[in-house]
C-alpha cells in the first residue's frame, strides 16, 4: 500500500514537473523567441502634406487600398471597436475563455460555425495568417500567437495592428483607408457615427459595406451606438445625432492633388511608404490652379505642357510641386513628370558665369562689354532681335539676356571652369565635357532639370540670406538640392549638403541687382508704381527652336521657376521664356506673401572708383568717377581702357602730335564696338581726324573674323560645292573704303558694310586689308576640311 502511494507521488511530481516544463518552453517562446513580422503585404504609397493632410495615394501593388500601418488609433474609433468586437479587449491575456465555450455551445446547437469567440488578439493573429479557414486547429494556432501577441505588444499596439489590417469592403484595407474612401478625411476627424460605421465593417466585410447591404450595415451601426450610449462612451444627444447622420452610399476617389511627385517618389524607392513632405497643401491647391488656368493661354498656341515648384529659400522645403499640367492628358503625356526631366537651359545659366567672373576679378557691374558681330570658328552667337549694341555693361547684358556678350565672357573665362562651378551649385545633370559642349553651354547647349535649378537659385538666396544673418561666416549646406521628405516626427530628411559655397555673397548680390531690372513682361507693366510689389530677380530662358520657355524668379524668401513647352518637344513660335513662362511665374508670385529686400553683404565688400563711361576701375584719364561698393575681387580688374590722351590744335577739331597741343582725356572705344555704338548714342564723339600731314600708327579698322591665327571648317553645301566664309570688318569711318588681299591676290572693295565671302583652299591664308589713307591690317588663319556645326541664336 506504503509503495503503490509513494509511487503514484513520484509520478504526479513527475507529471507536475513535465507540466511546469512544458509551460515554461511555452512562454519562453511566446516571450523571447524572435517574433517574424507579422504582415508582409504591400502597402499604397501614401503623400501627406506638411501639416499631415492628404495630397494623394496610389493603390498597392495587389491591387488593395492598404495604406501603411501608423501605428495609432483615434479614441472614437477605439471605443467602438472594442465594444462591437472585443467588450473585455483591455481585461484578458488574449484569450478568453468564456467566450470560446459560448461560441462552441452556439456552433454546435446551430450545426454549423456561426460565431468565432475571438478576442481581438486573436483576430490579429487571423489577420497575420491570411485568413484562413475556421477549424479547430487554427483556432488554437491563433490562440498561442494572440497569448505571444500579448506578452510582445501593449493593448493599444495590439488595437493599432487590428485597426491597420482589418478588411474594411471592396479593395479597403485599413482604418485610415477606409476613413479616406468613404468619408474623404483622416480617420481622428470622424464623428461618432462615422467612427461606428467603420468600426462593425470588419466583422463582415465582403457582406456589408458602403453600396453594399445599406439598411444591414445601418442596423449594424444602430445597435453599437444603443450600446456606447449605454456603457456612457457618448451622452443622449451624441447618440441622437450620430443615428441622424447618412451612410456613405460609396467609395470616393481619393485626392489628387500632387500626382506627378507621388509617382516619382514612388519610382525613386519610396513605393509602399507614407510619405510626409514639406508641401503646403493650400499652396499646392492654388498653385495646380493657376497652372491649369494659364493651360488655355498655352493650348492656343498648341503648347500643352508646363511644370512650376515654389521653393522656400532659408530652408530648401519644397512648398508646391506642380510636375504637369493634368489636363495634357495622356495624348500630350499629361502624366510625366517634367519637374525632373532634362531640357535645353536655354539662358538662365547666365547668372552663375556673371557672378563668378565678378568673384573671379574678371568683371564690375558696370563694366562694357563688346556686342559686336562675333564667329568663333563655325559658332556665331547671336542676339535675339539680331541687334548688336556694341559696347554694353555687363548688368545690362545679363538683364537684357545678351547672347553674344555673354558667350564671348565664356570664352574669356573660360568653359571648364564654368562647368566646375555649376556642378558646384548642384547641376549635376550638365554632365557631359567642356569640348562637348563648347561656348554654346552658356546660351541652350546644356541640359538640366526645372529640379536642379530651382535649387541652384535658391541656393544663391540662401547664401546671401545666410550670409547677412551670420557675418562673415557661411553655413555648411547653403548651397543644396530641393528637399520635401520629412521624418515621422515631423524633421526634415536631410540631403547631402556641400561646404563652403562655389559663390560668394557679394557676387550673389549684384547679380540678383541687375536680375530685378529684367523687364517684366506686358500683364506685370506699372508693377513698381504699386505700394507693397515685391523685388523679384528673375530670368527668362529659351531653347533652340523654341522648344522650352523657362522663367526663374527670387526673392529672399521664395524661389519659383517654370517651365512650359510640349513634352515631346515640338517646337512653336513665340515659345520664350518672355511670353510663355513669366506670366505664369508671376501669378505665382502672387499666392505669396511680400519678401523684404535683401540686404547688401557690406562686411564682405570694398569701395573703389570706377569710371562712369566705362564702369572700369577708374585711371588718371577717366574725367567722371564715382566710388561704388563693389566684390573684393574687383579690385583685380583692370584700369579704364577706353580713355586715353590727346592732343588737340587750338579749335579742338583735329588731333595733333609733337608735343604741341591741347591735352584732354577722351572716350573712345574699338573700332568694331565704336561701329554699333555710335549708333544708339548719339552723344558718342569719335576721335577727331588728324591735320592734315600728321599720321598715327593707330589702325581705324578690326577684323571681326576670323580671329587671330584661327582654324575654320568651310562646310560642303547639300550639293556639293564647296562652301565661303564670311569675313567681317569694322572701320571707323563709315565712308570708307579697303582693298581686299588674300595671299597677295587683290579679292576686290568694299565700301560701308565691309563683308566679304571667300573661299580659300586647305592650308595658312594671310589676308591683308588696306584703306584710302593707307592703313593696312593683316590677319592669319588656317583652313582645314570637316563637317561644320550649326550656329544658333537663343531667346532670352
Amino acid at each position: 500500500m506504503l509503495a503503490r502511494l509513494w509511487l503514484w507521488t513520484v509520478r504526479r511530481k513527475q507529471g507536475l514537473i513535465g507540466t511546469a516544463a512544458v509551460l515554461f518552453l511555452l512562454f519562453a517562446w511566446a516571450r523571447w523567441w524572435p517574433l517574424a513580422p507579422l504582415f508582409h503585404d504591400p502597402g499604397s504609397t501614401v503623400l501627406l502634406d506638411a501639416k499631415g493632410d492628404l495630397l494623394g495615394a496610389a493603390v498597392a501593388a495587389d491591387g488593395q487600398w492598404r495604406f501603411p500601418a501608423s501605428g495609432r488609433v483615434p479614441e472614437r474609433f477605439a471605443a467602438c471597436i472594442i465594444q462591437f468586437e472585443d467588450r473585455h479587449f483591455r481585461d484578458h491575456f488574449g484569450i478568453r475563455l468564456q467566450s470560446l465555450a459560448r461560441a462552441w455551445r452556439q456552433n454546435r446547437k446551430a450545426g454549423m460555425v456561426v460565431s468565432g469567440g475571438s478576442t481581438i488578439t486573436m483576430q490579429v493573429a487571423r489577420l497575420a495568417r491570411g485568413n484562413r479557414s475556421r477549424t479547430y486547429g487554427e483556432k488554437f494556432i491563433e490562440a498561442l500567437l494572440a497569448l505571444r501577441l500579448e506578452l510582445r505588444h501593449g493593448k493599444d499596439e495590439i488595437l493599432a495592428l487590428f485597426a491597420d489590417h482589418a478588411p474594411f469592403g471592396g479593395n479597403v484595407v485599413g482604418l485610415d483607408a477606409a476613413a479616406w474612401r468613404y468619408y474623404g478625411r483622416p480617420a481622428d476627424r470622424l464623428s461618432w457615427s462615422e467612427s461606428a460605421t467603420l468600426a462593425v465593417l470588419p466583422n463582415a466585410p465582403s457582406a456589408i459595406y458602403p453600396g453594399k447591404g445599406h439598411e444591414a450595415l445601418r442596423a449594424k451601426r444602430d445597435r453599437l451606438l444603443d450600446r456606447l450610449l449605454r456603457v456612457h462612451a457618448i451622452d443622449s444627444t451624441e447618440w441622437s445625432l450620430a443615428k441622424e447622420e447618412p451612410l456613405p452610399e460609396q467609395a470616393l476617389d481619393l485626392p489628387r492633388r500632387a500626382p506627378h511627385l507621388l509617382a516619382t517618389l514612388a519610382m525613386q524607392g519610396h513605393e509602399g511608404q507614407l510619405l510626409h513632405t514639406t508641401l503646403n497643401g493650400h499652396l499646392q491647391d492654388r498653385a495646380t490652379a493657376a497652372a491649369e488656368r494659364y493651360a488655355l493661354r498655352l493650348n492656343a498656341n498648341e503648347v500643352h505642357n508646363a511644370a512650376a515648384i515654389i521653393l522656400d529659400v532659408p530652408s530648401g522645403d519644397v512648398l508646391a510641386y506642380v510636375g504637369n499640367l493634368e489636363s495634357a492628358g495622356a495624348s500630350h503625356a499629361g502624366q510625366v513628370d517634367l519637374i525632373r526631366a532634362r531640357r535645353s537651359t536655354g539662358s538662365v545659366l547666365k547668372p552663375f558665369l556673371y557672378a563668378d567672373m565678378l568673384q573671379s576679378g574678371e568683371l564690375l557691374p558696370n563694366m562694357l562689354l563688346a556686342d559686336v558681330p562675333t564667329r568663333y570658328n563655325d559658332f556665331a552667337p547671336r542676339n535675339y532681335d539680331e541687334q548688336y549694341a556694341g559696347a554694353v555693361p555687363a548688368s545690362e547684358a545679363l538683364s537684357r539676356s545678351l547672347n553674344v556678350p555673354m558667350v564671348r565672357a565664356l570664352r574669356t573665362h573660360g568653359i571648364e571652369r564654368t562647368l566646375l562651378m555649376l556642378r558646384g551649385m548642384g547641376l549635376h545633370s550638365i554632365d557631359r565635357s567642356a569640348d562637348d559642349y563648347g561656348l554654346s553651354l552658356i546660351v541652350g547647349g546644356a541640359e538640366s532639370t526645372l529640379w536642379e535649378l530651382a535649387g541652384a537659385y535658391a541656393s544663391m538666396g540662401r547664401v546671401l540670406g545666410n550670409y547677412g544673418r551670420m557675418g562673415l561666416r557661411y553655413r555648411t549646406g547653403d548651397v543644396r538640392p530641393p528637399h520635401l521628405l520629412r521624418d515621422t516626427s515631423g524633421a526634415t530628411v536631410p540631403e547631402p549638403l556641400q561646404g563652403r559655397p562655389v559663390l560668394s555673397a557679394p557676387a550673389i548680390y549684384f547679380t540678383l541687382k541687375a536680375l530685378r531690372e529684367v523687364v517684366r513682361p506686358e500683364d506685370e507693366q506699372g508693377w513698381n508704381n504699386f505700394a507693397g510689389q515685391q523685388q523679384i530677380a528673375w530670368k527668362t530662358g529659351t531653347s533652340y527652336g523654341h522648344r522650352d520657355a523657362w522663367a526663374i524668379g527670387l526673392t529672399s524668401r521664395y524661389c519659383v521657376a517654370v517651365w512650359t513647352g510640349n513634352a515631346s518637344g515640338e517646337g512653336r513660335p513665340g515659345l520664350t521664356g518672355t511670353l510663355a513662362a513669366a506670366p505664369l511665374l508671376f501669378d505665382l508670385f502672387g499666392l505669396l506673401p511680400p519678401s523684404p529686400s535683401p540686404e547688401p553683404p557690406y562686411d564682405a565688400m570694398v569701395r573703389i572708383p570706377v569710371c562712369l563711361a566705362s564702369g572700369f576701375r577708374a585711371g588718371v584719364d577717366c574725367p567722371e568717377q564715382d566710388t561704388v561698393w563693389t566684390a573684393p575681387e574687383g579690385m583685380r580688374t583692370p584700369v579704364c581702357p577706353y580713355h586715353v590722351r590727346v592732343l588737340l590744335d587750338p579749335s579742338g577739331t583735329h588731333r595733333t602730335s609733337g608735343g604741341q597741343g591741347i591735352s584732354t582725356a577722351w572716350f573712345t572705344l574699338p573700332p568694331a564696338m565704336e561701329h554699333y555704338y555710335a549708333l544708339r548714342h548719339p552723344n558718342y564723339r569719335p576721335l577727331p581726324p588728324w591735320l592734315p600731314g600728321m599720321g598715327s600708327a593707330d589702325a581705324p579698322m578690326e577684323i571681326l573674323y576670323p580671329e587671330a591665327g584661327a582654324t575654320l571648317l568651310i562646310p560642303v553645301q547639300l550639293d556639293g560645292t564647296k562652301g565661303n566664309m564670311v569675313v567681317e570688318v569694322a572701320h571707323r569711318d563709315p565712308r570708307a573704303t579697303l582693298f581686299w588681299d588674300l595671299d597677295g591676290t587683290f579679292m576686290g572693295t568694299t565700301t560701308g558694310d565691309h563683308r566679304m565671302a571667300l573661299s580659300p583652299v586647305q592650308g595658312p591664308h594671310r589676308l591683308t586689308l588696306t584703306d584710302r589713307e593707307g592703313h593696312v591690317i593683316h590677319r592669319n588663319f588656317t583652313i582645314v576640311s570637316g563637317a561644320a556645326k550649326t550656329a544658333t541664336a537663343h531667346a532670352p
